[in-house]
């Protein structure tokens, strides 16, 4: 065994000693990230975790630095910025990523990206053709 590979375990001992806790908040991230588009909550996730939904919230909380949702979200407005530059429209982006309005997915974006969708959208295709003319 390498010293890496020591090293490597003796923090997972130390950081992840209980392997079904370990194994649940997996799962957990691992349907959140496959399910992105969906309604997803915390009493579906703690079936998937199984384990109790206020256990998994301080599992999830502990390993990853935040809560579940805050999690879903933020996956939620990187996918829609991916959509946005590839062109899709505000309100395809909206739904395609598991927001139920185009207003309130509007809002929150502009909330954690500091301008609108299609602020976002419009200063994406400005600087594609800045690179293309330079």
């Amino acid at each position: 065994m390498t010293f890496y590979q020591q090293e490597i375990n003796r923090i997972k001992e130390l950081c992840y000693s209980n392997e079904r806790h370990l194994d649940a908040v997996i799962k957990t991230r691992n349907y959140i990230n496959s399910n992105i588009d969906k309604e997803v909550n915390l009493v579906l996730l703690s079936n998937i975790g199984f384990a109790s939904k206020f256990h998994l919230l301080r599992l999830f909380k502990r390993y990853y630095g935040q809560t579940p949702q805050k999690y879903l979200t933020e996956r939620r407005i990187e996918k829609s910025k991916e959509h946005l530059k590839n062109g899709m429209s505000v309100t395809e982006t909206c739904f395609s990523v598991g927001f139920e309005s185009p207003e309130s997915f509007s809002t929150l974006f502009r909330s954690r990206v500091g301008q609108s969708p299609l602020q976002f959208q419009k200063e994406q295709f400005s600087q594609g053709e800045l690179k293309r003319v330079c």
